[in-house]
């Protein structure tokens, strides 16, 4: 995948390229945009072409040829959530003192390493930091320069001064890449000692052709709804589980039609689906991906309230949306809002999923009348 295969952002890319053309490549780089960009994907590519043996040029431009020792062990690394549930597998593989001292890194080849949030809190930890000031000083063994890859910007604050200490002094022979959705989450500090890329968000037109070449399973109408619910982000896009959004919004739509429809309804399909959202692992992502589907609903109420049609989403169900749009007002879709979140308050206190979304239905219902 050279870079001619990187979707939008052309000119980053370019900037990118043309940087390391002229040995200017800043030792630290903050890659900024929505989850789905192509951040970590961009971040593998410039490791690679950092570390090419061949180091091919298109368009004048470094390349990388992926068929090197190198590029196809970085290349490794590509399926971050497999590799990382390995890592995670592994450490609670150990005796439970070991575990404790443990951290979380990718590492795929022994001049590249990946640094993710380590859980159970999902932070970058100061114990992972002080790995990379331990090894960051050394040459790399089989490659030009060492590359290390942070792939989220939540840092506990000893691990984010204790990064801040590596980039004031820099080594010549290592970069540093930090992922992050918003760059504000980082420390000033560190901002200013970065040079910050924004991955700006794809038009939807762009992703629905892209998803005609890479998902000709889909058909145009799913093409255009999966376009529409990734905001602009290409990685989104192709990992969308269509099936599942459509069931978790069947669920949500039986209850908003339910509540909006006062209270002379059968309620009999209602209290079966909600019947279905158990508990386990299993059922907590399911009523996740309910409660995500439920608020993009709401969301294109809103829109439609105000007149802006244009941003509603959900664009193959137009016509039920704006139905249900004539049946609410605004304060409704606001209440409905706060619902969702005392739901999701009930759920960290462990409270019963179906009586949880039962008593919200209802609650809706009577607020509708």
């Amino acid at each position: 995948m050279p870079f001619s295969d990187f979707h939008g952002n052309p000119e980053t890319i370019h900037r990118l390229r043309e940087m390391l053309a002229r040995n200017r490549f800043p030792h630290a780089v903050i890659l900024s945009g929505a989850h789905g960009s192509g951040k970590y994907t961009l971040a593998l590519m410039l490791a690679r072409t950092m570390n090419c043996l061949e180091q091919p040029t298109t368009g004048g431009l470094p390349d990388f040829c992926g068929r090197c020792s190198n590029c196809t062990r970085i290349a490794q690394a590509e399926d971050l959530d497999s590799r990382f549930a390995e890592a995670v597998e592994a450490r609670d593989n150990l005796r439970d003192a070991d575990k404790k001292e443990t951290r979380l890194f990718v590492q795929t080849h022994p001049d590249v390493l990946i640094i993710p949030p380590d859980p159970p809190q999902l932070m970058i930890k100061v114990d992972q930091v002080r790995h990379v000031i331990q090894t960051i000083y050394y040459r790399p063994g089989e490659a030009r320069e060492r590359v290390y890859i942070f792939t989220g910007s939540a840092f506990m604050k000893e691990a984010a001064n204790s990064l801040l200490k590596v980039l004031e002094e820099p080594p010549e022979f290592a970069s540093i890449f930090l992922l992050t959705e918003n760059a504000g989450e980082l420390l000033p500090t560190i901002r200013s000692r970065s040079m910050t890329f924004n991955l700006g968000a794809l038009a939807a037109t762009e992703i629905e052709s892209q998803l005609a070449k890479l998902r000709p399973d889909w058909n145009a109408r799913q093409r255009a709804l999966v376009a529409s619910l990734s905001e602009g982000a290409i990685g989104r896009a192709l990992s969308f589980d269509i099936e599942s959004y459509v069931a978790a919004r069947g669920h949500a739509l039986i209850m908003l039609k339910s509540a909006l429809g006062g209270n002379n309804n059968d309620h009999t399909e209602l209290f079966k689906t909600t019947e279905s959202y158990r508990s386990g692992a299993e059922g907590r992502a399911k009523i996740d991906n309910l409660l995500r589907t439920f608020y993009s609903l709401l969301e294109d109420l809103m829109f439609l309230q105000s007149g802006t049609e244009r941003l509603v989403r959900n664009t193959d169900i137009l016509g039920e949306l704006k139905k249900m749009s004539e049946a609410a007002d605004f304060a409704w879709v606001q209440r409905a809002a706060d619902g969702l979140g005392e739901v999701e308050r009930g759920l960290r206190r462990n409270l019963l999923r179906s009586l949880s979304l039962d008593a919200f239905a209802t609650a809706l219902e009577r607020a509708s009348w």
